[in-house]
């Protein structure tokens, strides 16, 4: 059977809709109350606006739900993709936007079919902590500027740290303390009103009691504005190649992220609860084809979001019919109260966010990574240092090559040479002329220079018998360095027989020429024993040709 109808929806999918529903719905409600401060904002502080972020949460909400490889994820635009966009938008314009969704929607569902679901559990944990404080940092300070006055970050730099420094130094007093006033409000419902009862959406009912504040009392407060009251038709926007060319990097970029939010946040969700299994492939083609959709109706690029997925769990959903009823939500919001959305005070949506964003900084799990291990503490830091001040995907590479170099050379450590003092049994006069040399571990790119050095320089022995039985992973370059070293004491007249090669090396043994190296075929031995008698009888022959 082809192998790629897995990938695609099917009738198991909603299996368990009659009996959880009712679960299924509530959840859909309590996600999509808390969804929409998070669309408004995401879409705001990205630059493509509140009405895309709000189009994202829907359009992308019910595609990757029905298509994606999860059960619970709830998807829509989120703070990491935002701190992608905004230098999009500021470079290229808010029409750039689009061409970036679609084109990175379809990378993403090509690495479906390309089977690179599985990739990301190749990301050190460390590295994913590390990218998730960055972003954390910069959603916060994405807000800064939007707090000092009306016109939010008119400095001129992409930076957000250095925007946020030169936009308080800039800052409108009266403006900025009006909207310090609306960010304590908010923070004060999101703190406090859970800690009265778990299902008060605090988000939601802080954006209200500001805006009613707002509309009561006369302030300088700049506001969403007018949102459109019927949902975009969907339409393909013009191809200019030039600009494609220029975007095809930020693209990549974008549907880097996309995968390994969406995957992190289908990993996290399946460990949640007894939801099913989740298909990382899968999840890649629903996730694609969200931000091809929402890139058609005007929309961000979309990912899973794990915030509202730890929601839906929580909230009780268990099936794909909770994802899409908190996008029906949002759209009845869109169609019912567009006019009373517009009046909320960005200040509002700016202190949601700063909450959120300081939710991303888990103080415990920084520090268990930061007293674990040098190497894993390094890869933190200085992944979370480059993702504020550089740029994500080059933070997420720059941690795994850490990362491996430290794994590396932790691996190449485990490889051991050491000469046995003597050899097994009875001595016999010569022994001392010949050296028993046990290679255990890895012998790979990491650790065969350190081992050929320390086996070549043995020295005063007319035999040196190499003890393979321990050797455990062989790649072509600790093959080579075997190579190597029999050609070497070979050539300083000293026999080598080797002991105890593992089956599974000989092929590459053979192919690589290490056992053609040897001076005989009978150099190659399976037992110690053999090896020994072997070794004995050329120093005998040796002591002979003295005498």
């Amino acid at each position: 059977m082809d192998t790629r109808t897995s990938l695609f929806p099917s009738k198991s999918d909603y299996a368990l809709v009659k009996r959880t529903w009712r679960g299924d719905l509530l959840a859909g409600i309590t996600v999509g109350i808390v969804a929409l401060p998070l669309a408004l904002g995401f879409g705001i502080s990205s630059g493509a606006g509140a009405e895309a972020g709000l189009i994202t949460a829907i359009v992308a909400g019910i595609i990757a739900a029905v298509f994606g490889g999860s059960n619970v994820q709830v998807s829509g635009p989120t703070g990491a993709m935002v701190v992608v966009l905004a230098p999009i938008v500021a470079s290229h314009g808010v029409p750039a936007v689009i061409l970036v969704t679609l084109m990175a929607g379809i990378i993403v569902v090509a690495a479906g079919f390309l089977r690179l679901g599985k990739a990301v559990s190749f990301i050190p944990w460390p590295v994913i902590e590390g990218f998730t404080l960055g972003i954390g940092v910069i959603i916060f300070l994405q807000q800064i500027p939007a707090l000092t006055g009306p016109g939010g970050n008119l400095t001129g730099h992409t930076n957000v740290a250095v925007a946020a420094f030169l936009s308080l130094i800039h800052a409108d007093p009266v403006y900025l303390m009006w909207a310090v006033a609306a960010v304590l409000i908010v923070v004060a419902c999101m703190v406090g009103l859970p800690r009265l009862h778990k299902a008060i959406p605090g988000s939601l009912v802080a954006v209200i009691v500001v805006s009613l504040l707002a509309v009561l009392i006369p302030n300088p407060l700049a506001n969403i504005g007018a949102l459109p009251s019927t949902f975009p038709a969907p339409t393909v926007p013009a191809l200019n190649w030039e600009l494609t060319q220029s975007l095809m990097v930020p693209a990549v970029a974008v549907a880097a992220l996309a995968a390994i939010e969406s995957l992190l946040s289908a990993r996290v969700a399946a460990s949640m609860a007894d939801t099913g299994p989740y298909d990382p492939d899968r999840e890649l083609v629903g996730q694609g084809l969200a931000s091809i959709g929402a890139g058609l109706f005007g929309g961000m690029p979309a990912t899973g979001a794990i915030a509202r997925t730890a929601v839906n769990v929580r909230s009780g959903g268990r099936t794909r019919v909770a994802a899409v009823f908190h996008a029906v939500v949002l759209l009845l919001i869109v169609t019912l109260f567009a006019q009373p959305v517009g009046f909320i005070p960005l200040a509002a949506l700016s202190g949601v966010l700063m909450v959120t964003a300081a939710r991303m900084v888990n103080v415990a799990i920084a520090g268990s990574i930061l007293r674990s291990t040098r190497a894993d503490a390094l890869a933190f830091v200085v992944t979370a240092i480059v993702t504020v001040s550089f740029d994500l995907i080059v933070a997420v590479v720059v941690g795994m090559l850490l990362a491996g170099v430290f794994a590396i050379r932790s691996y190449a450590s485990a490889a051991g040479v050491h000469r046995e003092d003597h050899l097994p049994g009875d001595a016999e006069p010569g022994d001392e002329r010949i050296a028993l040399i046990v290679i255990d571990g890895p012998l790979f790119f990491g650790s065969a220079d350190r081992v050929l050095e320390e086996i070549v320089k043995t020295k005063d022995v007319s035999v040196v018998i190499l003890r393979l039985s321990r050797l455990d992973t062989v790649d072509a370059t600790g093959a080579n360095s075997l190579v190597e070293i029999v050609q070497r004491l070979e050539a300083r007249g000293i026999t080598v027989i080797i002991k105890g090669l593992r089956e599974q090396h000989l092929e590459l043994f053979t192919r690589i020429g290490v056992i053609s190296a040897l001076r005989h075929e009978n150099h190659l031995v399976a037992d110690l024993d053999a090896a020994i008698v072997h070794a004995r009888s050329h120093i005998r022959r040796e002591i002979a040709k003295i005498a």
